[in-house]
């Protein structure tokens, strides 16, 4: 059997960061995530905890839980923001739909870091390391903030692995890497183990989790109980459960891709829209759904963001009207500058066998002229193309993504791809 590979994706301090970007977004010249700043408290009555720090604070001493007053005692040209929770709330929503874009297998638990099961999407990548470079290398470049993601065979290791140096990094932890990478970190460092319970190995002369993996649990047991237990068995990898999802209601299907390269030109672009829109329409038949809207988004090389969406004439998961339609877009957006990023987002999603209503353009000779995008193409048309997707995803399902491609990419520019 197969061994299950688990992803814990961690947004780098969340608040802080969440915070910083909708600052910077509303005109701040000053990006809270590189001066010394806290998120918590009341600035003028000088109360409350510290939520989250930057990393500039943390060299400072402060920790996440602390009063306020102390964290301004330790750096008194603190910055300090009051919280957004409802932002945040949208900030975690935006970014589990992006997961959920990529992987359905997804177990939130809570509101900035989620488990994700790397198994069902491995025949898209060489090796998980690769996946996860591109995951938080997408949620980098689209959301704006960063994440890390651990990479483990079993669940609590990834979350450790996570935990590792950061911001924005990628960390493995296998079993057979716990003695090298985990034991000699100091107890505090494991997972559920609290100020408490260190203090109680501290008094048995249990410091790293090394010595607490190698400790008799008969002893762990009579002074911390059955918590004792836990923690010596994730001291030694020990971790048998499962992701547990909690799907994220489709709401649409995207991808976009960060170019290698620069788009200079339309003829630059079109292969790799045309690629993102096999992927997003490849989600959508695998997934049983219809587009009724699809956008297309440019991020220029001076990462200013520009998008536009446009109903379509009938619900669809064709690839070619799919991106005859994000053609259609990007040539209404573009200026004319360099591109850094391209996307394709499919929306207001219908199941496929909801009935379609059909209109004259449905009636169209087979032999008249191809249609523009956004319009519907002829019934004999559609029907063609339908059977030309599900032969390719048939043929993709069953000897990869890779198998076929169209003439028109064997040429393109190579580019980094986010599924």
């Amino acid at each position: 059997m197969e061994e299950r590979i688990f992803f814990h994706i961690d947004v780098n301090s969340a608040f802080l960061s969440w915070t910083a970007l909708s600052l910077l977004q509303e005109g701040n010249d000053t990006d809270l995530r590189l001066i010394p700043s806290i998120v918590g408290g009341d600035m003028a009555k000088r109360h409350g905890v510290v939520l989250a720090k930057s990393l500039p604070a943390k060299t400072y001493g402060i920790t996440t839980g602390e009063p306020v007053v102390n964290a301004l005692r330790k750096c008194p040209g603190l910055v300090m923001v009051a919280p957004d929770h409802a932002m945040y709330h949208r900030r975690s929503r935006e970014l589990m739909q992006l997961l959920s874009d990529i992987c359905p297998d997804i177990e939130q638990v809570s509101i900035d870091e989620c488990y994700m099961d790397y198994t069902p999407i491995a025949k898209k990548y060489t090796a998980p390391e690769e996946a996860a470079r591109q995951i938080k290398d997408l949620v980098r470049d689209t959301l704006g903030f960063t994440v890390n993601v651990g990479i483990s065979d079993r669940k609590v290791l990834a979350k450790m692995a996570s935990d590792f140096k950061k911001p924005d990094l990628v960390h493995t932890l296998y079993v057979r890497e716990i003695p090298e990478k985990m034991w000699p970190l100091p107890v505090s460092s494991l997972f559920l183990c609290g100020q408490s319970s260190v203090e109680t190995l501290r008094k048995l002369g249990i410091l790293t989790i090394g010595d607490l993996a190698n400790a008799r649990q008969d002893i762990l047991e009579a002074h911390l109980k059955s918590h004792g237990l836990t923690l010596w068995q994730y001291a030694n990898g020990i971790d048998e459960s499962d992701l547990t999802p909690k799907p994220v209601k489709m709401k649409g299907v995207g991808n976009s891709t960060t170019l290698q390269r620069d788009a200079l030109t339309r003829e630059d672009a079109l292969p790799v829209l045309l690629s993102l829109a096999e992927s997003v329409a490849g989600r959508l038949r695998a997934s049983g759904e219809l587009a009724g809207m699809v956008s297309t988004e440019i991020k220029y090389a001076t990462f200013q963001s520009v998008s536009h969406q446009t109903q379509l004439h009938a619900p669809t998961a064709s690839s070619q009207a799919i991106y005859e339609t994000a053609c259609q877009l990007f040539d209404e957006l573009w200026d004319g500058r360099p591109i850094r990023l391209l996307g394709i987002r499919a929306s207001k999603l219908v199941p496929e066998t909801e009935p379609v209503q059909l209109s004259l353009f449905d009636y169209q000779p087979s032999a008249a002229k191809s249609p523009v995008a956004g319009t519907a193409p002829s019934l004999p048309d559609r029907e063609k193309q339908q059977r030309l997707d599900k032969a390719l995803d048939s043929l993709r399902s069953k000897y990869g993504k890779d198998i076929i491609k169209r003439g028109s990419l064997l040429d393109a520019p190579s580019n980094s791809a986010s599924s």
